[in-house]
């Protein structure tokens, strides 16, 4: 799918948005400016503001508010603060294929960047729209779970005693949460029927799980158009859905086995490649796959209580990218 293809479709929608996001960030102070610019430079396929003009145009006519663009900016924002605070957590030097601000600049000045991008995000929220202070709450319940999400992921990780429920709760925390809030602050600013919020947060929620789940599928089957090394989440102790299905389909002994591998994986890098080999050979990315697909069809079910339009036919398009995508 042609993600560039979508945003012409939505044309100046698209730039509206583009434009709120630039003018949410303008600064009197020139470091910070040019630190942003560099950081929109290198925004990534931006879905989460996409998928909010989508969805808004898809329940009215082709037609979003002002307050549409706010929200779908907002996402944006927010989602790029937190991946300037996850940068430093997680000690990143680069991203998307470029050096993070955490490795240019130090640990400090990017979580205080990150925390710029973060007020940008709730400024973007609140003026006078009916719709302001539902959605602000919407987003203030992501920013907790994205910070429960973290913290429950490091917990499991210490104990190496994650199980599905435990991924499933982790991955709707840090990933489908702001998918939900793009999705449903949309709707909300377009004043959709209580069904059709419901139908957001149902689509999203469970896109946002796709999503996820194929960047853990990639993790161990991806190719060199990830840009990354494979098991990376291994040796960060995190136990995710590929090896889950795995460990499901062997003795308990054999699970003991190899979670005892993941708790040791810090002192013993080597074991990488034993476990990424496991999870091959042990049907957890075909396991990973019969839930990705079950996600993805219950985010384009989730989409037939909205009139046809071509707006719905690219929120499907987009349900199934998730799953066929490579990086």
């Amino acid at each position: 799918m042609d993600i560039k293809q979508v945003k012409e479709f939505v044309g100046g929608d698209w730039t509206a948005v583009q434009e709120s996001i630039e003018s949410a960030l303008l600064s009197d102070i020139n470091l910070l400016n040019k630190t942003n610019e560099s950081i929109l430079s290198h925004s990534g396929k931006q879905l989460r503001p996409l998928l909010a003009l989508l969805f808004a145009r898809a329940c009215n006519g082709g037609q979003i508010t002002e307050a549409t663009v706010r929200y779908a900016a907002a996402a944006e924002l927010l989602h790029n603060a937190t991946l300037l605070h996850d940068d430093v957590a997680d000690s990143s030097a680069t991203r998307r294929g470029v050096p993070t601000i955490m490795s240019l600049m130090g640990p400090s000045v990017a979580v205080l960047i990150g925390d710029y991008w973060l007020v940008k995000a709730l400024d973007s929220i609140l003026t006078d729209a009916p719709s302001d202070p539902a959605v602000l709450k919407i987003f203030s319940r992501t920013l907790s779970a994205l910070a429960e999400g973290e913290l429950l992921q490091l917990q499991k990780a210490q104990n190496g005693d994650t199980v599905e429920e435990d991924y499933l709760r982790i991955i709707y925390n840090k990933t489908a949460s702001l998918f939900e809030a793009a999705c449903l602050s949309a709707a909300l600013s377009v004043g959709a029927s209580k069904e059709i919020e419901q139908a957001a947060i149902d689509y999203a929620v469970a896109l946002g799980n796709a999503f996820q789940i194929q960047d853990d599928i990639l993790d161990y089957s991806g190719t060199d158009s990830v840009g990354k090394p494979l098991g990376v989440d291994v040796l960060e102790q995190k136990i995710t859905i590929p090896l889950l299905g795995a460990l499901g389909n062997v003795p308990e002994q054999e699970q003991a086995r190899v979670r005892a591998l993941v708790n040791d994986i810090v002192g013993h890098p080597e074991h990488r490649d034993e476990i990424v080999d496991f999870v091959k050979a042990n049907g957890g990315i075909e396991y990973s796959r019969v839930r990705l697909e079950e996600y993805v069809e219950k985010a384009v079910r989730a989409l037939d209580v909205l009139p046809d339009s071509q707006e719905k036919e690219y929120l499907k398009a987009l349900a199934y990218f998730t799953a066929n995508r490579n990086k």
